[in-house]
């Protein structure tokens, strides 16, 4: 680990001077370890992550051990708010490292003592928890009325977004999660998407090429999280 100033993840960069000094001395940054479990439910948060680059997915874990992602955060965000806002800081949903990456991370109690002393840390930490509620229901909506094929592209997309590459690397298992489908469905509906060249895919290995065709294709879940994440916190 090491110190960092300035983040480049946008929740750190939106803050106030005097907020960040609240929490800039406690900053490190360490790599995101792709399908690493940040925290399983029930767990507690032993700290915030500040995504700079990578994915974290939150997920539910079902009986036969199926896990459905029901959102995401990425480098415009935190996982942690609610850990940071109350007393107790144990996670509703698993969060694990779906795409790679590196961001500043600090220890949820710190968060917690600076956003006790700043009433506007605390406004902008409820407003992005506030966002990650909006998104997962949004993504429950989806999962239950739209095809594959539009929540597959709705998917990538976001990942494309929150990450900032058009280059992922993502099993079909991670994407089977992602959208709530069965992976035979995923490796029949990437590669309707590839013989429309939208994205290019091997192996895992996924490399957006028209990121418009995409767009149309995705259902209008895609536009709504993005409306309501900047209504909220932009």
């Amino acid at each position: 680990m090491e110190t960092t100033s300035r983040s480049p993840n946008g929740f750190l960069s939106a803050l106030a001077e005097d907020d960040f000094e609240l929490i800039r001395p406690h900053l490190r940054t360490v790599d995101l370890v792709q399908d690493f479990v940040l925290a399983e439910v029930g767990e507690k948060l032993p700290r915030a992550y500040f995504p700079h680059r990578g994915v974290i997915s939150l997920v539910v874990n079902l009986a036969r051990g199926e896990r459905v992602q029901v959102a995401m955060i990425g480098r415009d965000s935190v996982l942690g708010c609610l850990s940071a806002l109350g007393g107790d800081s144990t996670v509703l949903n698993s969060a694990i490292v779906l795409v790679p990456g590196v961001a500043s991370v600090l220890d949820v109690e710190r968060l917690r003592a600076a956003a006790e002393q700043s009433a506007t840390l605390r406004s902008l930490l409820f407003k992005h928890a506030l966002a990650v509620y909006v998104q997962s229901q949004q993504t429950a909506g989806c999962n239950a009325a739209h095809t594959v094929e539009s929540r597959l592209a709705r998917c990538l997309l976001q990942t494309h977004d929150l990450s900032g590459g058009s280059k992922l690397y993502l099993t079909q298992e991670s994407l089977a999660q992602m959208i709530g489908a069965r992976r035979n469905s995923v490796s029949l509906v990437a590669s309707t998407l590839q013989q429309a060249n939208f994205i290019h895919y091997s192996r895992g290995h996924i490399e957006i090429t028209d990121l418009g065709g995409l767009k149309k294709t995705a259902c209008e879940c895609y536009g709504a999280v993005k409306v309501q994440y900047d209504r909220l916190v932009r």
